[in-house]
Parts: C-alpha cells; sequence; structure tokens
C-alpha cells in the first residue's frame, strides 16, 4: 500500500513537470502560515496518506517514520520509552507532521542546550522535481559523510524535493526538570543568561518576557538543585504549562494580529530599541521575537538585525509586500538556485515558498 502511494506521488510529480504544473505539497497544514505563500496555481499534492513508524529502537536511540506521520504519535512512543525529540518541536497544531516538522525546520525552546532540527537528521528519503526516488543518509551518526543532503532537506520547505521518510536521533527525557524565575531588566537578563550559559549548569531553556527571566533546569536531581542554589530566583511550579505556551505560540505574547518578527542575532547582542514593539527573548539572547505594528518597517528591522550579524524572518502575520526571509546575497543566491536547478529541474515544487525567485 505504501508503496502504492509513493507510486502516485511519482506519477503526480512526473505530469506537473511535463507540464510546468507548481506543486503545493502540504500534509498536516499547521504551517501554512509559515514562508511565502504557494503559488494561485499551485496544484495541492497531499502527502499526509503516507504515514506510519518504520523502525525505533529505543536502546539505539533512532527512530524512522514516514513524513506524513503525526509528530503526536512520534513523541507518544518516545515518552513511553523516556525519550524525546531534543529539539523539542512546535506543532501549531495537532495535525502537525513529522514532514513538515523537518521541512519547515523549526525548533523550540530547548535548541540551545541540545541542538537544531538538522542537527537530529540522520537520513531521509525523498522524491525530486523528476519523480526519482532517492535515499540519503543512514540510521547512524558515522554515515553521514560528504555533501549531507540529508539535513540540506531541513527547513528547505519542500522546495528540493518531497519528503518520503526521515531518520532521527532521539535523546532520554531529563530525570527531573524545574523552572526557576527572576525579576530582572532586559539588559541583566541578557548578561545573565550569557553569564550561565558558558558554565556547566544544566540549563535546557531560557526566556525573558515582561521583566521576568525564565530558566529550565533539566537532568539529575542533585544537578538540577544545586543549580537553581546558583541561579537563585524562585521556583516556578507551572513551567511545563509555560514552556509550552512559548514552544506552541500559545503564550499572551504571540497572540495579537500584528507582525511578528523572529531575529536571530549573537546572543550578547545587547537591547533591541524599536518603538512601539513587544519583545520576547529566547535561546540565551539569541532568538529575538518582535511584534510589531506595521510602522516599524521590515527595512529597520533587518538592518538592525544585518548589524549585528544575524537575519530576520517575517514569521506570521504577513501584512505588508515585505520578503518573509532575509534576502540573499548574489552569492548565496547562486548557490540556491543551483539547488533547485538539481533538484527540480523543472521548478514545480512549491515554488517560491522560500524566495520568489526560485
Amino acid at each position: 500500500m505504501q508503496q502504492v502511494l509513493i507510486d502516485q506521488f511519482s506519477a503526480t510529480i512526473r505530469a506537473a513537470a511535463e507540464n510546468s504544473q507548481p506543486l503545493n505539497i502540504r500534509s498536516g497544514g499547521s504551517k501554512s502560515f509559515y514562508g511565502n505563500p504557494a503559488s494561485e496555481q499551485a496544484q495541492i499534492l497531499d502527502v499526509s496518506p503516507y504515514q506510519g513508524i518504520i523502525d525505533y529502537e529505543p536502546t539505539e536511540l533512532v527512530i524512522t517514520a514516514r513524513a506524513g506521520t503525526p509528530l503526536t504519535d512520534i513523541e507518544s512512543l518516545l515518552h513511553q520509552h523516556k525519550q524525546m525529540l531534543a529539539f523539542e518541536p512546535p506543532h501549531f497544531a495537532d495535525t502537525a507532521t513529522l514532514g513538515g516538522c523537518i521541512a519547515a525546520g523549526l525548533s523550540g525552546p530547548r535548541r540551545a542546550s541540545t541542538g537544531a532540527a538538522r542537527d537530529f537528521v540522520l537520513g531521509v528519503r525523498i522524491l525530486d522535481g523528476t519523480g526519482h526516488d532517492l535515499h540519503f543518509g543512514g540510521q547512524v551518526m558515522k554515515n553521514v559523510a560528504g555533501y549531507d543532503v540529508s539535513r540540506l532537506m531541513v527547513g528547505a520547505m519542500g522546495t528540493l524535493g518531497i519528503l518520503l521518510e526521515i531518520s532521527l536521533k532521539v535523546l532520554p527525557l531529563p530525570v527531573v526538570e524545574q523552572t526557576v524565575c527572576l525579576e530582572i531588566n532586559e539588559a541583566e537578563a541578557i548578561e545573565y543568561m550569557n553569564r550561565w550559559a558558558g558554565r556547566p549548569l544544566p540549563i535546557s531553556a531560557t526566556c525573558y518576557i515582561n521583566g521576568q527571566l525564565y530558566m529550565r533546569l533539566s537532568g539529575a536531581e542533585s544537578a538540577v538543585r544545586a543549580a537553581q542554589t546558583q541561579l537563585g530566583g524562585e521556583i516556578y511550579p507551572a513551567g511545563d504549562a509555560f514552556w509550552k505556551s512559548v514552544r506552541e505560540h500559545a503564550h499572551d505574547f504571540f497572540k495579537p494580529a500584528v507582525s511578528l518578527w523572529r531575529l536571530s542575532v549573537k546572543s550578547t547582542t545587547p537591547p533591541l530599541l524599536f518603538p512601539q514593539t513587544k519583545q520576547l527573548i529566547e535561546w540565551n539572547g539569541a532568538l529575538r521575537w518582535i511584534n510589531c505594528q506595521e510602522k516599524q518597517t521590515a527595512g529597520s528591522i533587518r538592518l538592525a538585525a544585518q548589524k549585528t550579524g544575524g537575519h530576520a524572518t517575517l514569521f506570521r502575520n504577513h501584512t505588508s509586500a515585505a520578503p518573509v526571509f532575509q534576502p540573499l546575497n548574489p552569492a548565496l543566491a547562486g548557490i540556491h538556485q543551483r539547488l533547485k536547478q538539481q533538484f527540480d529541474p523543472a521548478g514545480i515544487l512549491n515554488p517560491g515558498r522560500l524566495y520568489p525567485e526560485f
């Protein structure tokens, strides 16, 4: 049955390539808001039926699943064995799938301590823009050599191929987790996060919002208790709910229907001062979320990010004509174009979702 689905997907791709028909690849649709909108002329290719866990060996810390598999199914199975997806991917809806998670390449609060989504991808199976069934990588870290095509698919938004199967490294769940909270100003919070991030403490997440710095400690009970004593602050009993609200953008900060910007900057960057905006800081200062009205121009936000050596993404509520992702310099744009030509010569797979020109 699963091979029949792959054959159907492949036939659809070949027909689309012959007719220059763009395809809008989607599964659960939980992240359809992210990136540039799909072409109005695109034909929807629903890959959600291709689902199921193919292989899971808890002692090897590796799971392989089909792209249409709901994230909730994967995380439920892992939790039964006291394991987790260490990059803590956001769902944004109950329909979230593994394929959408990897295609979007987004990571949650734990990213600064454990790594990003791409760091845990061991291998993938994809259909390219000509309908060919391709395999890259494997199920162990030592198989990742040469050109790491598997991780190239992370964050590609389906523009290079249709994800069919993904192998991921997983990690054990922490024995204990505890959140502490300190009342502190923004500049002090940034300095505080960076100071303690450089020390061997079990800090697994940080968030600064509304004058409060939240820090999650994960690990052995003795290590968590000792770290809490060093860090100070008050124990925050609703830590689990808080971190889920940040990960899933259910926190009050994310609710206003205004433009939401995601800035990736150096963690030590001083407070970014934009008038009439609200900010939330994660990842020890390296991730800055900004809520703003249209009075704050895309140009000024992107310039501020660039001055820090970072970049800015218009993450949600695209009410302006500004490009969603940071415009590429000519050298990087050339690399993107060559990759697109190699994997999708007819340019039919999610055209424009990353950048309008490819």
